[in-house]
Formats: structure tokens, sequence, C-alpha cells
């Protein structure tokens, strides 16, 4: 029986069922490049291989998926892996003190830990490749805070730290290391943000309700109607640059928002930024 040959040049990307990872996903793979998605739902992982993707099943807030994953891509590939993309996330909307403590850990587990187990798994294939690549999808959020957003805030600014690290500790290795931070986005971001307040927020039993009505209209609208917003394929070209640039960047900073608010961040003083954020939330 003949044994099929490892994916070369292999690139995983994962929360491809929609938005960016589809995007991504689909775009390299046009271009010719090896991709292998992934998803969380066997549903999505069946409707991508249809569509020719490579595809396999991974959720990144279950250390067995993400075990299960990565010894399924050490057999793809033969223990050699060019690329990960880490971009399946979600955000928890809500105020802080409304949040319970359990929210917190749902949202760092899987955008945090999540990544953090994935990494370091796949790290010695990335570094039997012998010249690897990490790109982290975060976010304008991962640059400023805004109110009722404390949970995913939290998650992007820790996210920005650890890659901040990372990048540091492997300086020594042929691996680069980069972030992108999108602003809004065409995805179904809105609408997963929207299931999680509901699941873990009681708007009812909150100083904040009348405003969490504005955010619940917001999470409910089509995101296409602000005018900053970009299709989700914005970030095939920073990825594709963060993937075979031989100089990549350490940030690609995506929409005009992201822009501004790393400058402002920059150049204005604390209390007159939040004058701007108040404004923004």
């Amino acid at each position: 029986m003949e044994t099929a040959s490892p994916l070369n040049n292999a690139i995983l990307i994962t929360g491809c069922s929609t938005g960016i990872g589809y995007a991504c996903a689909k775009a390299l793979h046009e271009q010719g490049h090896t991709v292998i998605a992934s998803c969380r739902k066997p549903d999505d992982v069946s409707r991508l291989q249809q569509e020719g993707l490579t595809c396999i099943q991974l959720d990144v807030s279950d250390t067995a998926s993400i075990n299960q994953a990565v010894n399924t891509i050490a057999q793809m590939t033969g223990g050699k892996l060019f690329a990960l993309f880490n971009n399946g996330a979600y955000g928890q909307p809500g105020a802080l003190e409304d949040l319970p403590t359990d929210a917190l850990r749902a949202q760092f587990e899987t955008n945090v830990f999540g990544w953090h187990h994935l990494t370091q798994a796949l790290l010695p294939m990335l570094l039997n490749f012998g010249e690897g690549r990490i790109v982290q999808n975060s976010s304008v959020l991962g640059v400023v805070a805004l109110k009722y957003r404390g949970a995913y805030n939290a998650s992007k600014f820790a996210l920005e730290g650890w890659t901040d690290t990372l990048r540091l500790e492997l300086s020594d290795t042929p691996i680069k290391v980069s972030l992108i931070e999108p602003g809004p986005i065409e995805t179904a971001f809105r609408a997963n943000a929207l299931s999680a307040f509901k699941h873990w927020v009681e708007p009812n039993k909150s100083r904040h309700q009348h405003a969490y009505q504005s955010q619940i209209d917001r999470l409910a609208a089509d995101e296409g109607g602000n005018k900053y917003t970009l299709p989700a394929d914005a970030l095939v070209a920073p990825l594709t640059h963060a993937l075979f640039s031989p100089r990549p960047k350490v940030r690609y900073r995506v929409t005009q928002p992201t822009v501004w608010m790393a400058l402002l961040k920059r150049l204005l003083p604390s209390r007159w930024l939040d004058r701007v954020l108040l404004k923004g939330s």
C-alpha cells in the first residue's frame, strides 16, 4: 500500500469556517500554496473539504482537540510545518462588573491559552522546517481598550505581550513572528459576540442596561454599514507579506481605525486618549 507523500511548505490556519480564516485559506490555496485549514465544527470541515481545501477539525478551546490536530498535522507534513496563522477567536462583550469570572476564563481559553498550547506543540515542527513563520491575528483592541469589551481587550493585550515575548525568545532561530491588528472587518464576529453576550450577561440586572441596548443593536447590525469596515480578504495581502517576505513586519495594522488608534496612543496623554475612546464606545 502506497504511503501519501507529506505536505510540503504547509501553512496551518485556524478558524476557517467563515470570515478572515476562510478568506485567507481560500486565497492562499488558489495562489498555489499548501494550506491546512481548520474548523471547530465537523460540518464546516466537510464543507471546506468539498470545496477542495485540505481541512481538519480543531477546537482551540479544547486541549484534547488541539493534541489530536497536532498529531494529524505531524503525520500530514512529515513533522515539518512552514507556518502557523493563529486566527480562531471570539469577542466576549459586557461590562467587566457584569461578567462572571467563568466568562473571562472562557475568553482566555480560546483567545490565549488555546493559542499558547497549539503554538507550543507545533514549535518543534516549525523548527524542523528550518524557516518557520508564526502570524498572530490580534486586533485594534489589542492596541487600545474600549468600554464593554474588557474581556476581549484583556485577551488581545495578553496576546500582544505573549507574541512580543515569543519573538524575542525565537530571535536566535530562523522563525519569524508577526502580529496582524485588524479593525472592523466583515465577518461573523458580531453575531458570535452577541451570542456570547446573551449567554453570560443579564442586562436587566445591570446599571449599564440602557447602554447595553445600543451595544445589542450594534452587534445585531450589518457590519458592512460601517464606512471603515473592510472585507475579510483585506487580510490576505498582509498575511502573504508576513508569510513570504524576507523581512516581515512585526505589526501589520489593517483598517484606518487601527492606524489612527496606534498613532493617537503614541501622541496623546492617556486622559486625552480616554476622551477619544469614550466617544468611540
